[in-house]
């Protein structure tokens, strides 16, 4: 593309690192020692159909700004109606990006303008900004690049260096998709399930008696016996562990963990199934569920994320007419300490038994979750997550834990993404915010260059692919 009176894109190539010319150089020095290292991707929600498939992406909107809520909740809040960017139906997909690029400058600031300048810029080599005048011209550059075979998804799983790809995965799916990638010799990396049981741990929820169906269906158990529902769990995992899984994700509203005896926890059960449980002892229910959960971590290995604190779907209209997972969750103020006690007192010793803690809270970091990770052999802590996944929320995460915890109870970076061609930029922005951070570090005299070095490239390489790896399994896409 050509740019003579248009605003140039180009991003710059030292962004995020240090505006001081004395930790910069070395910052630089230590971000270009980890800039190409291969992406080991251990939570996100980019669906292995898409490889699977390796189907052309449809067009510019679809790619980059409808599945992308980040992106569409900034429109949203700004009065642009949901359906106008491809949610709840067919839209024109031009005219979609036209409403993307004619609010560009909304973005000014965020992280997801980070993301998109590169992602732009990089992968498509637009080299103007978007804005209501230029809206045509990329959409048919981006468009022209879509029909060629080195964009379609696996020549851009190559291109952006992935390795490992961790997909998010309801507990009844089949994974063939998984298991048809697996056998392919011609894919070049691993994509593996993670296992999500959400929806089967609340009685409360909308659903919960019909996922508990699906998922007898699925074991041949009888599902609405509380001990026959916990062993078609283990049989889900086991056949997520065959598939390559290494990991659970649990998105829970609190921390709490609180175990029942068999008895009451049947006998609450049984009344979810009738629809009789309250409120208090369907939350009792969920508690004892998540301390289910490690159990069973305890007992095959499969690493647990924990994803708490956050308000699903706050605007219920929104819910009711676009499905969730559209812009509108919302942090909430979250304790681990006294919510995980039991469940840590249980398994936080445990040889076979490994947590990783995730917050959208970051009063949580200093308080909570780092003085947990500095005693408990078995927490690990989660990066910064959502709406922290930013620079100068990394930053604060790494001041707030390092002291406490060090650098090697954190657990590297996730992207937690739907959207596929942001995985190279927002892993390029941690590995950029963590140069900084270690060189700032150095200039203080508190740890080495050489120090810095090694800690720069645990972090980006080491520390994920060991957190995430089963404990005692045989996965080698995780290896």
């Amino acid at each position: 593309m050509t740019a003579t009176t248009k605003t140039l894109l180009s991003p710059h190539p030292d962004r995020l690192l240090p505006a001081d010319p004395s930790l910069r150089t070395l910052a630089r020095t230590l971000y270009e020692s980890v800039a190409d290292a291969r992406i080991f991707s251990p939570h996100g929600h980019v669906d292995a159909q898409v490889l699977l498939g390796d189907e052309p992406f449809p067009d510019p909107a679809a790619l980059l700004v409808t599945p992308d809520h980040y992106v569409t909740r900034v429109m949203h809040s700004l009065g642009v109606g949901l359906d106008q960017l491809g949610l709840g139906g067919p839209v024109e997909p031009r005219g979609v990006w036209r409403t993307f690029c004619t609010h560009w400058d909304a973005y000014l600031g965020t992280a997801s303008r980070y993301w998109l300048e590169v992602e732009l810029y990089d992968i498509f080599g637009i080299d103007v900004q978007p804005s209501a005048e230029t809206a045509d011209e990329i959409f048919d550059e981006i468009a022209a690049r879509l029909a060629e075979p080195a964009y379609r998804p696996r020549a851009l799983f190559q291109q952006f260096g992935i390795d490992v790809l961790a997909t998010t995965d309801d507990p009844v799916a089949d994974l063939s998709a998984h298991a048809a990638l697996a056998a392919d010799d011609d894919f070049p990396g691993a994509v593996v399930p993670t296992f999500r049981p959400d929806r089967f741990v609340d009685p409360s929820a909308d659903g919960w008696q019909r996922a508990v169906s699906e998922l007898g269906e699925v074991t041949g158990r009888d599902t609405n016996r509380m001990s026959e529902f916990l062993d078609a769990l283990r049989d889900r995992r086991r056949h997520f562990i065959e598939r390559g899984g290494s990991a659970t994700d649990h998105g829970t509203a609190d921390t709490g963990s609180q175990p029942l005896s068999a008895s009451d926890a049947a006998s609450l059960h049984s009344k979810g199934i009738a629809g009789t449980i309250s409120a208090e002892e369907a939350t009792a229910y969920r508690r004892n569920m998540l301390f289910e959960m490690a159990r069973m971590s305890s007992e095959d290995g499969l690493v647990m994320q924990l994803h708490p604190g956050v308000l699903r779907n706050h605007h219920r209209p929104t819910q009711r007419a676009f499905g969730s997972d559209t812009g509108h969750d919302i942090p909430t103020l979250t304790g681990f300490a006294a919510g995980l006690r039991p469940m840590l007192e249980e398994f936080g010793t445990h040889p076979r038994f490994r947590i990783v803690l995730f917050t959208v809270d970051e009063t949580a970091f200093a308080r909570d979750i780092a003085p947990l990770a500095g005693f408990y052999p078995s927490v690990f802590i989660g990066a910064p997550w959502w709406f922290l996944d930013a620079p100068d929320a990394i930053s604060r995460f790494r001041t707030a834990v390092t002291e406490t915890a060090g650098f090697y109870k954190t657990a590297g970076f996730v992207d937690d993404t739907r959207a596929f061609c942001s995985i190279p930029a927002r892993h390029d922005l941690s590995r950029r915010v963590e140069a900084s951070y270690l060189a700032r570090l150095v200039a203080e005299h508190r740890i080495s260059e050489a120090d810095a070095h090694r800690i720069i490239h645990d972090v980006v390489v080491t520390l994920p692919r060991h957190v995430f790896t089963r404990i005692d399994g045989a996965d080698p896409g995780m290896a």
